[in-house]
């Protein structure tokens, strides 16, 4: 938990930091209030907290009759919790996102929650592998490890030079299944900064989840999906596809895997109207709004 000090003001970020969604998301909002000093420690309440996806912290926080702006930040196939009480209830999701939707009383999306820097650089090399291994099921994500993985790894490191492979959690597994091979980098996503990668990236591929969608779509950048792992995520990249043709990778030997088209790629096909890119500020705006005026 971090707090932030903006003129007296304190304000408490609470994220996930073993799920890939959780955390970006809580990056990015907290990108747009960067006139806040960061504080440490809880000898006094914070006026105001901003919680992604920990419900516990929300109770507490709440409990201690500090305001909460509480954000589901990953895709769902059941609806998300919503409990009485005065917390403010956000859920990701991009407008284009194809439904149905289960019923959500009392809470309000966002549109998507994009990096603040909307650039890449101009010249980027390697590739990018974003994992979300969080809620996947334990054979799953081994199986994926010892198999696709190691092969796409072997493929990238060959046709782009260099590969970052970044994991929410089980990084341990990660390593083990990556070793012997060579200009390849396995690193845990709360240590890094995703978003800096792939600016330098040339080729992305990443696993179906929103806050990998969120960060090429708002660059504009290709992307590839990685295999879908658990049902939840098998259930965004079947709703993505219906819109946005983001191939899904199945052969590590398939040339265009490794050879990004140039220009928008897949995103000229999306609506401009639903094409919303400033969930994170949103999100930010409510954050002062609530810590000068709590409900």
């Amino acid at each position: 938990m971090a707090l932030l000090n903006p003129a007296g003001r304190r304000i408490a970020l609470v994220s996930r930091d073993e799920e890939l969604d959780s955390l970006l998301a809580c990056r990015r909002i907290a990108a747009h209030l960067d006139e806040l000093t960061p504080v440490h420690g809880l000898s006094e309440p914070p006026d105001v907290a901003l919680v992604c996806d920990d419900e516990a912290a929300t109770e507490e926080l709440l409990e201690r009759d500090v305001p909460v702006v509480h954000l589901s930040s990953a895709h769902r196939i059941t609806p998300p919790p919503c409990p009485a009480g005065r917390a403010l209830r956000r859920l990701h999701r991009p407008g284009w996102l194809p439904g149905p939707w289960p019923e959500r009383h009392g809470i309000r999306a966002t549109g998507a929650l994009a990096p603040a820097r909307l650039s890449r650089k101009r010249q980027r090399s390697g590739t990018l592998m974003l994992l979300s291994l969080w809620d996947v099921a334990e054979h799953e994500a081994e199986a994926f490890a010892a198999g696709p993985l190691r092969a796409l790894v072997r493929a990238a490191v060959h046709r782009t030079g260099h590969c970052e492979v970044v994991c929410d959690t089980r990084l341990p597994a990660a390593r083990a299944a990556l070793d012997g091979i060579g200009s390849v980098r396995a690193t845990r996503a709360a240590d890094v900064d995703v978003d800096a990668l792939h600016a330098d990236a040339e080729v992305f591929l990443a696993a179906p989840v929103l806050g990998t969608l969120a960060l090429a779509q708002a660059r504009r950048a290709p992307l590839v999906f990685l295999p879908p792992l658990g049902p939840v995520q098998r259930d965004l990249c079947e709703r993505v596809t219906r819109t946005v043709p983001v191939p899904v990778v199945t052969d590590p030997g398939d040339p265009s895997v490794w050879a990004p088209p140039a220009g928008d790629g897949p995103w000229r096909t999306l609506d401009p109207a639903l094409d919303d890119l400033r969930g994170a500020q949103r999100v930010a705006r409510s954050l002062r709004q609530l810590s000068l005026a709590p409900l």
